[in-house]
């Protein structure tokens, strides 16, 4: 069997993800809420070609990577709409802005002002951690 740490060795984003999704299928039985977790493709594209038949479809620079669509009441005073988070290597981890483009930050900064909870994890475990915290809180 594949495991997350497997996929992960690449060093990739993709494999930080991979790795993710793949806690997650082992998990989801005593986490059944994440079925829902999806991931937003806006980092693959093969040619300019389909970068633009994206864009045209109406796929927008900078939007997160992962999203659990699953309100919460995070304590008695707050709720919110669901879960965002941008995937990082951890060695990104002290780059400018976390790693983050202009149009991530911005994107972060509105989703959070939305009323969405936002995070900008530094690889799988990290995320993981996130959306325990999240599916616990």
């Amino acid at each position: 069997m594949i495991t997350p740490e497997m996929l992960a060795k690449s060093g990739t984003e993709h494999g930080e993800q991979a790795a993710l999704f793949q806690w997650c299928a082992l998990n989801i039985k005593e986490y059944p809420q994440l079925k829902w977790l999806y991931a937003i493709p806006n980092g693959f594209f093969a040619t300019a070609g389909q970068k633009a038949k994206m864009k045209a479809e109406g796929l927008k620079d900078g939007v997160p990577d992962i999203c659990l669509p699953l309100s919460k009441v995070l304590d008695k005073y707050k709720l919110v709409s669901g879960l965002y988070i941008e995937l990082k290597i951890p060695k990104r981890r002290n780059h400018k802005n976390g790693g983050c483009s202009n149009e991530q930050y911005e994107w972060l900064t509105y989703l959070i002002n939305a009323g969405y909870q936002c995070y900008v994890c530094y690889g799988w475990e990290d995320a993981r951690d996130k959306i325990l915290e999240y599916l616990n809180g």
